[in-house]
Order: structure tokens, then C-alpha cells, then sequence
């Protein structure tokens, strides 16, 4: 039940669920879709109801879970999970053996189930009832919801009758060595029968038999305070007669407007062959050194990267698609500090360049007032920008992609004109009372405001109030000053000497304000009346990491082995030392508890990743330093393919032991800098 899988479309839609199939949260569902991508996601088939009916007995294959009980148990007839490009689900049922697959097809909104009864000692009848859920994924249903399905193209349209709708239409046939449901197709284009007569055609028949189910529990809801009981409704179900081998096939598709679907292939191999195929596309890196780790990080990265639509003057449909990051599933869209921590793991790193100039080039066509958005809202795709962090992240992932790829002309003509726009406006001033004070640092916000990556506030209360002058943010300031003096030394000597300047004038305010002489590394913040906030954070590593650091050589070294003893996990950095008064060890409870804990111990594994690059640039890269970050990265590699989302790392982790993941089940950057300390380690 801990255990889960995620597939996912390349739009933003999934589906996901644990691995003996039973829902443990409302955001799990067989078909979880976008209807304008990546946001106004849609929870549409939430699970189906299996049943195999002998002479002698009922098989239950599904697994629900209501108030203090399973019913049905179909677990205890599952002896075989795995994952390739799809999820299957092995069943030994007395002497009859059935594989259950779920696909989700690509650029589009499209779940396949497929269940392959290869062998069939005596007869039996196959029952499947679709629960259809239809509605906004960020909330779940009670049985007020008005649903409603009619018969059309030999299938169901199913629909949710209220303005601005969408509709998920079912198919379902069967195949075997006698009954090729493609000539029955053609069948039913040619003559005039009913679409229930065309659903039994195609060896499948469906009976109308409407139902509301009440009260289905999810407990990891129920663990984080929320709501977790939904009412799902079935429009029916499936049934067909087995007297040899056959495939059972569901087709669910989500849209906008019901149009007449795709042509549907009999056969699933065509469908897997099609998702190997893309596979083998992203993972030619991994190819190329036969790296199986590598193969199976660059199978993970793939999940993040999605389209999104944009708004196109140009093109007939009056938008255009461009690949983005999603920052992690289930609940996240993409968000710009997210994106631009996450590109270069996630992109740069695999060899997905064209996409990488889609997410830069989109973010950079949105700046205004001289920032970044921090995300675009998940139903109405609005650019937010309540963030200082995600335009000195979007000017990091800039010119690593120019350094990576050489491409001056996307470089120049699209991303540097953004960049000086950013560096202007916060030097000058900006939103959120962004702007470099007297000594040549940034400063932000105020108590009411959460600028930084630290952002966790509930009903008012800001549990990391980091307003002033925060040590990753000026580290950032610094990094960017010095990227775009190198850039301009052989191009333009006054820009090159203007920037330097701002730089040498910032480095030395860094170092002054900064280091804790006493303490021995690098205060958090410098508050807005001067006074230093001395916590021990994880945020000072990014001093070190960043291309160019502001610091001494021998203040570098300090700050990595003070991070090294009093934050580093097996799963990341946590965020508090656990010295600290304020330290909360457990992310757990409702939500002001988790809220409370999110940046107050609370371990990110993503921050691995800066720790990994900062450790080997203290230690000259050696053999033995490398040897040694190798080993900081064996548990999460161990945790991508062994524990929580299967294929995936999770968003953070238990301060304490045993470090239990929590928060989002995979998450974009925690993958990304997984990949970036793995190929720095194996360089």
C-alpha cells in the first residue's frame, strides 16, 4: 500500500496508483488528464471494478478500501508486479493465469487496460465495471455530481453535465485466435445495427446498470488531515465469455468535446511497441555508455517533461505547443524555480536540447517587471511571480544551456535580452521590494511575504521568515554578475567591466555580512534592521556549488564540512539542524503540522546535488572525493527503484530516521540533480 507507480503522457496527464491497485489518494486514477495542457487536470477513471466468475467461484481482482476494511480483497490473488512501459499485474486465479497491463499513450489523454487471460481451463465469465470520477483532480466527489452516458462509435460517452464539461469516452473488446475485432469494426461501419448490438460485436457485451458507490477511502488523505471519502459512479460494466485465451481491452479517452476517437489497434503489442519506442528515443545518453543507472534516471527525467500550450497569433489553432517542466506529481504544474534548478539535470544533461530552448525561451517571453514567473496557475495558466529566486535560477540555467549547447543565436537574440532586463530590475528595484542595497546585495520582501525557496505559511504565519538579504539568493546575485562579466570580456569591455565591477562590490559585502567567523560558516539571512539570523540551513551550500562563489577557498571548505556533519542524510540535506530548538524530525499530520515542518528539518533530497558538486570542488574533484560522493548517493538510487513511487524520487523525507519520503511522489528536481551529481561523480 506504501508502494506506487506513476505513468505518465507527455501533457501532463498520469495515472498512478500502489502497486496491488487499490487508490490511496484522490489524486490516484487510471486516467488523469489535461485538457489544456499541462493544467485543468481531470481525475476521469478512477479505478474499475474486476471480476473473473467460474463454475464454482468468484474471483475478486480489485482492491477498495472503505471504512476499517478491504472489500474486495483481490490482493491476496496477486503474485507478480513489474514496470517497463506500462504497469502489469500478475494473477493466479486456481489453475487460470491472468496479466493485467495499464498503458497511457502519449500526447494524449488515452489509458489502455489490457488483460491477457493465457490460459483458460474451463470457462468463465469476465465482469468490469468502470467508477468514473470527471472531475478537477485537487478535489474529490459526493454522489450530488450529475453524470450521465449514451452509446456512440461502439462505445460509451460519458459525461459530466454541467457548463464547460468534458467527456470520457470507453470502448471495450476482446480478442482471441478465432475473433479479429477489426473485421467486426468494419462490420459495424457498414451496416445499420445498434450500438449496443455494435458493443456485442466486437465480443464484449455491456449492460447499463448505473450506480453510485459511496465512501471510498483514501489513508494517505486521511494522514495528511484532508479530506478522504468519495462517492464514484459506474455507468455499468463490461461482460464477456471466455472459453480459451483471449484479451480483454478497455480504451478510455478524456476530451474537451466528444469527437469520433482514433482508430483503436487490436492489438496492445503495437501500442507497447510504440511506447519502447520513445523510450529508446530519450535514453540514447544511456546508450551510448550502456549505463543501466543512467537508462533508468533518464526514464525518470522523461516524466517531468511535458507541453504546454501557448497562446499563438500565428498558428490556426490560436496556440502552440512548447515543452516544459512539470515540478512533480501528482499535484504540481510548472514553476520557474523548479524548472530552472531542474533544466540542466533534467535536460542539458540527457541531451534534450530543443526542448530545453522551449522551456527557456517560454519563461523568457514572460518576464515582466524584470522577473521570471515563479508558476503559472493550474487552471487558468496566469503568470504569478512571487519569487526572487526563479529569475537568478532562470539566468544560472541560461548559461549553462549556451555553455552546453553553443547556441549563441537562441542565446542572444531570446534569453540575454531577458537576462539584463532581470539584472537591471533588480539592481534598480522591483516588486515585492526587490533591489540591491548600498552595499551591492539584494534585498526582498517583508514579514508578510515567502520569496524564497523557504516558503511554507499557513493562516498567516510564516514559519521561515526569510525577508532581507538571504545567503542563496546573493549567492545567485553574485553567480549572475560574474556569468555575464565573463560573457561580455571578449564582446564588450564596458559591459564586461560594468558587471565585474557590480560583482567585486557584492563579493566583498557577501563575505562581510555573511561569515560567521564565529560559528564557522555562513549566517542564513541578514535581516532588513541588519541583524544576522545565524540557523544553521542548508542554504549557504549554494555559495560553494554555483560556478562562481564569493567566497575564500578556505571558507568553502568550512561550509562543506559543517553541512557534511550537521545536515547531510542518506536522502538529502535536511533543512534545520536537529540542535536546533525549532527542529521538527517528522513531516506528518494535518496541514499546519507538515507546513510547520516543510523547511524546519524536513530532508530534501534535491539539495543533494549542490552538497555532491560543493564536496567535489572542495576536494579537486579527486578520485577518492569521487569515491566518496558515490556512496552519499547510493540510497536514493536505491530508493528511485526500490521504495514510494517506483521509477521515481519523492519530493523530501523524515529528518529522523528512518527518513520516510513524503510530500509529492516524484518530483522534477529532486531527479534532476540526482542526474547532475551522477554524471559530475562519473565524469
Amino acid at each position: 500500500m506504501t508502494k506506487e507507480w506513476l505513468l505518465t503522457n507527455g501533457r501532463g496527464g498520469y495515472a498512478s496508483s500502489t502497486i496491488v491497485a487499490s487508490n490511496t489518494s484522490g489524486y490516484h486514477g487510471l486516467l488523469i488528464g489535461s485538457l489544456d495542457p499541462p493544467a485543468n487536470r481531470i481525475m476521469a477513471l478512477a479505478n474499475c471494478l474486476e471480476m473473473v466468475i467460474s463454475q464454482h467461484r468468484v474471483f475478486n481482482l480489485s482492491t477498495f478500501e472503505f471504512s476499517n476494511k478491504f472489500a474486495p480483497q483481490g490482493f491476496t490473488h496477486l503474485r507478480n508486479f513489474h514496470q517497463d512501459t506500462g504497469v502489469h499485474f500478475d494473477y493466479e486465479l486456481d489453475k487460470l493465469q491472468l496479466t493485467k497491463s495499464v498503458y497511457l499513450l502519449r500526447n494524449t489523454d488515452t489509458v489502455v487496460l489490457a488483460y491477457d487471460f493465457k490460459n483458460v481451463p474451463q470457462p468463465v465469465e469476465f465482469v468490469l465495471r468502470p467508477f468514473i470520477g470527471l472531475r478537477d483532480f485537487h478535489s474529490l466527489q459526493n454522489s450530488h455530481a450529475l453524470l450521465s452516458c449514451s452509446y456512440r462509435d461502439d462505445g460509451l460517452l460519458v459525461r459530466h453535465d454541467i457548463p464547460n464539461s468534458c467527456e470520457l469516452f470507453l470502448k471495450c473488446h476482446a480478442t482471441n485466435s478465432v475473433r479479429d475485432s477489426t473485421v467486426h469494426t468494419n462490420t459495424v461501419e457498414k451496416e445499420e445495427i445498434s450500438p449496443q448490438d455494435a458493443l456485442r460485436r466486437n465480443g464484449v457485451n455491456f449492460e447499463k446498470d448505473q450506480q453510485w458507490w459511496f465512501n471510498f477511502v483514501y489513508r494517505k488523505d486521511r494522514e495528511r488531515g484532508q479530506n478522504f471519502t468519495e462517492d464514484l459512479w459506474t455507468p455499468g460494466f463490461f461482460k464477456a465469455q471466455l472459453n480459451s485465451p483471449t484479451k480483454i481491452v478497455l480504451w478510455a479517452n478524456l476530451s474537451a468535446h466528444y469527437k469520433p476517437p482514433l482508430p483503436i489497434d487490436t492489438e496492445i503489442d503495437t501500442v507497447s511497441r510504440d511506447l519502447r519506442r520513445h523510450q529508446q528515443n530519450i535514453t540514447t545518453v544511456s546508450a551510448k555508455t550502456g549505463n543501466e543507472k543512467l537508462k533508468t534516471l533518464c526514464l525518470a527525467a522523461d516524466q517531468f517533461i511535458v507541453t504546454r500550450n501557448r497562446q499563438s497569433a500565428t498558428k490556426p489553432t490560436g496556440h502552440e505547443t512548447r515543452a516544459t517542466i512539470l515540478a512533480g506529481y501528482p499535484w504540481f504544474a510548472d514553476w520557474g524555480r523548479d524548472a530552472f534548478i531542474a533544466l540542466p539535470g533534467l535536460m542539458l544533461a540527457t541531451h534534450r536540447f530543443d526542448e530545453a530552448k522551449d522551456v527557456l525561451t517560454t519563461f523568457a517571453a514572460a518576464v515582466d517587471h524584470g522577473m521570471v514567473p515563479n508558476r503559472f496557475d493550474d487552471r487558468t495558466n496566469t503568470a504569478c511571480f512571487n519569487s526572487v529566486d526563479a529569475s537568478l535560477w532562470f539566468i544560472n540555467a541560461a548559461f549553462q544551456y549556451l555553455n552546453t549547447t553553443n547556441d549563441s543565436k537562441t542565446f542572444a537574440q531570446e534569453l540575454l535580452p531577458a537576462i539584463r532586463w532581470i539584472i537591471d530590475s533588480y539592481n534598480n528595484g522591483t516588486l515585492f521590494g526587490i533591489h540591491a542595497d548600498n552595499d551591492g546585495l539584494i534585498t526582498a520582501g517583508n514579514n508578510g511575504t515567502q520569496l524564497t525557496w523557504m516558503d511554507a505559511k499557513y493562516d498567516g504565519v510564516a514559519f521561515t521568515p526569510r525577508c532581507g538579504k538571504p545567503v542563496e539568493i546573493n549567492a545567485l546575485w553574485y553567480n549572475a554578475l560574474c556569468l555575464l562579466s565573463r560573457f561580455y570580456t571578449s564582446r564588450n569591455i564596458n559591459n564586461a567591466t560594468h558587471y565585474s565591477s557590480m560583482a567585486d562590490k557584492a563579493a566583498a559585502s557577501f563575505r562581510e555580512l555573511f561569515w560567521n567567523d564565529e560559528c564557522g560558516y555562513l549566517n542564513d539571512c541578514i535581516s532588513p534592521d541588519g541583524s544576522a539570523d545565524s540557523t544553521l540551513r542548508p542554504n549557504q551550500i549554494f555559495a560553494v556549488s554555483l560556478p562562481f562563489s564569493a567566497l575564500l577557498p578556505q571558507q568553502q571548505k568550512a561550509v562543506v564540512d559543517v553541512v557534511q556533519k550537521n545536515l547531510l542524510t542518506p536522502y538529502g540535506l535536511r533543512t534545520l539542524t536537529p540542535q536546533d530548538s525549532r527542529y521538527k524530525g517528522k513531516y506528518t499530520g494535518p496541514q499546519q503540522q507538515r507546513d510547520e515542518a516543510y523547511h524546519q528539518g524536513t530532508v530534501w533530497p534535491y539539495l543533494l546535488g549542490p552538497f555532491v558538486e560543493a564536496y567535489l570542488k572542495v576536494n579537486e574533484f579527486t578520485r577518492k572525493s569521487k569515491k566518496n560522493a558515490a556512496e552519499f548517493l547510493q540510497p536514493l538510487l536505491q530508493h528511485l527503484t526500490q521504495d514510494a513511487c517506483l521509477g521515481s524520487i519523492s519530493e523530501i523525507f523524515d529528518g529522523e530516521p528512518p527518513h520516510k519520503p513524503a510530500g509529492c511522489i516524484a518530483q522534477a528536481w529532486s531527479i534532476a540533480e540526482l542526474i547532475r551529481a551522477y554524471q559530475l561523480i562519473n565524469s
